[in-house]
């Protein structure tokens, strides 16, 4: 499927002004965040159907997508499996329960992060902002390349390959990766990993971490439900190894 590029406005300390792709059925609703999202500056398209966000996204370019996951036709779960199968563009999802059959869901399928309804345009807004400024990681001074395993990971060049064969991995994976990989054998608490790789310095989500591990897991393991390289330290967090 053809990627979507996205491209970010004005530099993030200047105040996180983006394009931005909002898909929500519901006129009111999706009128109120328009607006919302247009007085703090950013270039909002908005529209009504998974279909007619998917057609928008490949005609043009993005900075993130607000979706809401109770779409009529297209369901949110599967446009945002198709966001993400074409290319690393943040996605927010909105959801009408924090149930974790939805929540946990939505983040299976590929999405950053989460807002519940009735939504509040301020923490949508900071929402943005934060996925927003996570971005891609940075080259590391000095960093270079490293194989464990099968796994090659080029911190210089951020480039991740098994067994040969370059990896395609979204921002917040590849973070994730790069963080856990530093410390072989070190265990970090999911709050530890919010603070590193997301950028939260509050208590947020653990189950963030547990669905990007999940979908990381499908792509460097041989096994996802026996994994080599991202283990689980059960009750605590996550380790690299040892392998």
């Amino acid at each position: 499927m053809p990627g979507f590029t996205s491209n970010v406005l004005i530099k993030l300390d200047t105040g996180t002004v983006a394009r931005v792709m909002l898909i929500e059925d519901d006129p009111s609703v999706r009128e109120g965040l328009r607006l919302s999202l247009s007085r703090h500056g950013h270039q909002v398209d908005a529209v009504g159907t998974g279909e007619e966000g998917l057609h928008r996204l490949q005609a043009a370019p993005t900075d993130i997508v607000v979706l809401d996951l109770m779409l009529p036709g297209l369901d949110g779960f599967e446009v945002c499996r198709r966001i993400r199968a074409g290319g690393p563009t943040p996605i927010v999802m909105l959801t009408a329960r924090g149930d974790d059959l939805d929540v946990v869901s939505g983040l299976e399928a590929g999405a950053d992060d989460y807002v519940v309804k009735p939504v509040r345009p301020r923490v949508l807004e900071a929402r943005i902002r934060a996925v927003l400024r996570r971005g891609g990681p940075a080259a590391p001074p000095g960093g270079g390349r490293e194989v464990h395993g099968d796994l090659a990971i080029d911190r210089a060049s951020l480039t991740v390959a098994k067994a040969g064969a370059q990896l395609t991995l979204p921002p917040l994976e590849l973070r994730l990766l790069l963080e856990l990989s530093a410390a072989p054998g070190q265990v970090f608490s999911r709050q530890q990993l919010l603070e590193s790789v997301w950028d939260l310095d509050f208590l947020g989500d653990s189950r963030l971490v547990d669905a990007c591990v999940q979908r990381l897991r499908t792509k460097i393991e041989d096994v996802p439900a026996k994994p080599r390289y991202i283990q689980t330290a059960r009750g605590f967090g996550y380790r690299f190894g040892p392998l």
